[in-house]
């Protein structure tokens, strides 16, 4: 076999520049194709992870935890106790990097100016930074101090819209744990820079100040967790919610829909490109190569005639097919990697910002791809198009050679 290899080997390199225009054609079809489906499949993947980034970095977490109906009607009756026992030992494991507290409940927000709808968040500022970036997006003033702030942190957006600022106060309205109308007035100390429906849509003042004015004792609305890089899910999910069969215990993909129907459609959409390009580069090597075959026809009429097995001159042509697809898809492999590379810094989206902003997604892409991911789709084109090629390669071999040699060239 390896003798064989040897003696054939040499011959489909030659004959591979036996047409360099008709080679170059097809190395470009590959090489671009190639390029396309590599690059395509890293904008995707960096818009999908910025997606997802922003909404579990916005709120959500990994996951969270409520009473049960909580999600279905977000109301001050649906809390639940702080997390008893046997719940805190479960999140605090290694696999659980951070988790909060908090009540959230939907409120009404009135200033001098205007009366607008929000949701009211009580929180434990220093847990809350390791769960969201918030606390680190304040534009103006500064953030909460501790679970007892009587101050409240406003969306930059809602500020313009409410016609306040820093040092102003406010009045906040939500039902009470007794179905009573609670209100009270906070000073604006900060305001925070986000996406714009996340700063229309919040408000954080200290948990404790929220339980107060609330009248709901120590009671939360949820608690939201982040895992570490690396951590699986599905089973930190079970895991928690067997600590705590009474609450409703959901992984990202649930609370926030939009987000991973995002993370999906990128990645499915990254194959059905790969697909499409390879269909138009099958075109491509098909056609060139059935054209080296048929010019060929006298030469494999001849070479069976002088005893050489059609399985030799199918392996021949095969591995000409393989040797053009193959330096084809190494040049497409370094134009892509050098692509990514030279845009690792970002890619950054100011013309679609509205539409980045819809999604989730934040402004700033950066593209990048799995060494893995880079390394099998560039295998797939390949085998691929080299079994495209079985067929020009196959007429090759089933060629007569009475028929071929009376062909004329």
């Amino acid at each position: 076999m390896m003798e064989t290899f040897k003696l054939i080997a040499p011959l489909a390199w030659r004959n591979l520049w036996r047409n360099p225009r008709r080679t170059a054609i097809t190395l470009v079809v590959v090489a671009v194709g190639l390029y396309s489906i590599l690059v395509f499949a890293a904008l995707l993947d960096a818009w999908a992870q910025s997606s997802r980034d922003a909404q579990l970095n916005l709120l959500t977490g990994s996951g969270q935890i409520h009473a049960k109906g909580y999600l279905d009607d977000p109301v001050v009756d649906r809390r639940m106790p702080p997390p008893d026992t046997e719940l805190r030992a479960a999140l605090n494991v290694p696999p659980v990097k951070a988790w909060a507290e908090r009540v959230r409940v939907p409120a009404v927000i009135q200033s001098e100016y205007k009366t607008l709808p929000l949701t009211l968040l009580g929180v434990k500022p220093q847990a809350e930074r390791a769960i969201s970036f918030l606390p680190k997006q304040i534009a103006e003033g500064s953030y909460l101090g501790d679970k007892d702030d009587p101050g409240i942190v406003l969306g930059r957006h809602l500020a313009q819209r409410l016609k306040t600022r820093v040092g102003k106060r406010v009045i906040l309205m939500a039902q009470s744990a007794d179905g009573s109308l609670a209100q009270r007035a906070f000073q604006v100390k900060g305001l925070f820079a986000g996406n714009q429906s996340a700063e229309d849509s919040y408000a954080f003042t200290g948990i404790a100040t929220a339980q107060k004015m609330l009248g709901i004792g120590d009671g939360i609305s949820e608690i939201s967790f982040r895992l570490t890089d690396g951590a699986a899910l599905a089973p930190e999910i079970a895991r928690l919610r067997a600590a705590a069969p009474g609450l409703d215990v959901e992984p990202w993909k649930q609370l926030a829909p939009l987000a991973a129907a995002v993370d999906s459609f990128m990645t499915a959409f990254v194959y059905i490109w790969l697909w499409v390009m390879f269909v138009f580069m099958a075109i491509g090597i098909v056609n060139t190569q059935l054209m080296a075959v048929f010019e060929r026809v006298r030469e494999f009429g001849l070479l069976q005639a002088l005893g050489m097995r059609p399985r030799l001159i199918l392996a021949q042509v095969l591995l000409e097919s393989a040797l053009l697809i193959g330096v084809g898809v190494g040049l497409g492999m370094i134009a892509s990697g050098a692509t990514i590379f030279a845009l690792r810094g970002g890619v950054d989206l100011g013309f679609l910002a509205r539409g980045a902003e819809f999604i989730g997604a934040g402004h700033v892409l950066y593209p990048h791809l799995a060494l893995s991911e880079f390394f099998e789709m560039s295998l797939l084109v390949w085998v691929l198009g080299v079994v495209i090629a079985l067929w020009p390669a196959r007429k090759a071999a089933h060629s007569r050679p009475v028929e071929a040699m009376s062909h004329a060239t």
